[in-house]
């Protein structure tokens, strides 16, 4: 990826430092540290390989050397109520369903994108609070092949293999850097307040899960089965009207 030429069409008033490296272990990593020894909000990680990458539930994220999307975000919301900062992945989702080159991109909860007509996952959303910053880490896949997908996995895929236009890496991190700018902004000028910002019908609007029969593995409890009601002003998945801060999702059926 070109850094030079990102930095040019990319930083502006929003988006204040990028950098581009061949190989680190996590962009995440390395920007939580960053964050904590001061770096600034609107700070962009790319890194061309991971040797350490991380997924949901400490889950690994790997992607051959070039061939996926791999950033981190940082932002300092210290305008916006704590308790609300758990939107921030959900709206990442958001952004990134709206900037890939590819229809009816959908969201399974929290934050998975789901594209092509089997609804296969084609990238995660990774956030972590360092201090008083939130780091907003994404892994796309956008030129695996079959034999590049986890084999564990049958589930995943790539935009290449869905059959997207676009597999200029630049020009997608352009991209979705500006839907999350948008996103971001909007949330945060609503001080946090999904529903007032039009988060919350946005990400309803894109919901793989909603009114999906799912089984959720809960962390430090057993698995939930049931009908995915609702997501709440929380930013909750609420099933058969218990509404659940995090767990691992499985669709048990289609709607």
């Amino acid at each position: 990826m070109d850094q030079d030429a990102l930095r040019a069409r990319v930083l502006d008033d929003f988006w204040v430092a990028l950098d581009v490296v061949e190989r680190t272990g996590s962009t995440n990593a390395d920007l939580a540290d960053a964050a904590r020894a001061g770096a600034p909000a609107g700070t962009v990680l790319i890194a061309e390989a991971q040797d350490a990458g991380r997924g949901r539930l400490g889950r690994g994220w790997t992607s051959p050397p070039g061939a996926g999307l791999l950033f981190s975000v940082l932002f300092r919301p210290v305008d916006v109520p704590k308790e609300r900062w758990g939107w921030i992945p959900l709206l990442a989702g958001v952004a990134l369903a709206r900037a890939v080159p590819v229809l009816d991109a959908r969201l399974k909860w929290p934050n998975d994108l789901l594209i092509g007509p089997s609804r296969k996952k084609a990238a995660g959303l990774l956030a972590e609070v360092a201090g008083e910053s939130v780091v907003m880490g994404i892994g796309l896949n956008v030129t695996l092949g079959v034999d590049d997908l986890p084999p564990d996995r049958p589930d995943t895929t790539s935009l290449a293999l869905e059959g997207a236009t676009l597999l200029d890496r630049d020009e997608l991190l352009v991209a979705i850097l500006g839907a999350l700018k948008d996103e971001y902004e909007f949330w945060r000028a609503s001080a946090g307040d999904a529903a007032a910002s039009g988060l919350l019908a946005s990400y309803r609007e894109r919901c793989d899960t909603l009114g999906r029969d799912v089984r959720v593995d809960v962390p430090g409890g057993g698995p939930l089965e049931g009908r995915a009601d609702d997501i709440d002003a929380d930013g909750r998945l609420v099933v058969d009207g218990t509404p659940l801060a995090a767990g691992d999702v499985s669709h048990v059926r289609p709607t």
